[in-house]
């Protein structure tokens, strides 16, 4: 079965960059819609941005603004996330996520497999 591990968070000033990374194993994620959520503590899980299989890209306006950035390599079975500009309001646990397919969606329960997450702290 598809397995997903996130990659690439830490603590950050505000204003920095981070570009997260979603590595698959044991099977491939060629087929695969992946999508980039977040959690903060005592908040509902929030999408922030989906890809398709063939680079089809939709994001989450409120939460991901014009600064979030999503990409896939699927050479590389990696999918990316790159955030810019970062605010303390974007602390929280980045998941990403996988579901068969290539139709574009930002519902979490859309999606069946799961990273455990990586924890993204901006703080000065």
């Amino acid at each position: 079965q598809l397995q997903l591990v996130e990659s690439g968070g830490g603590l950050v000033p505000p204003g920095g960059s981070l570009r997260l990374s979603c590595v698959a194993s044991r099977e491939s994620l060629g087929d695969s819609t992946v999508a980039w959520f977040r959690q903060a503590p005592g908040k509902e899980r929030e999408a922030i941005a989906c890809i398709t299989p063939t680079g089809a890209s939709a994001t989450d306006v409120d939460s991901a603004e014009d600064r979030f950035i999503i990409s896939r390599n699927n050479a590389e079975n990696t999918v990316y996330l790159q955030m810019n500009s970062l605010k303390f309001e974007d602390t929280a646990v980045y998941y990403c996520a996988a579901r068969p397919g290539s139709s574009l969606s930002l519902a979490v329960e859309k999606y069946g497999v799961w990273g455990q997450g990586t924890q993204v702290t901006v703080s000065s």
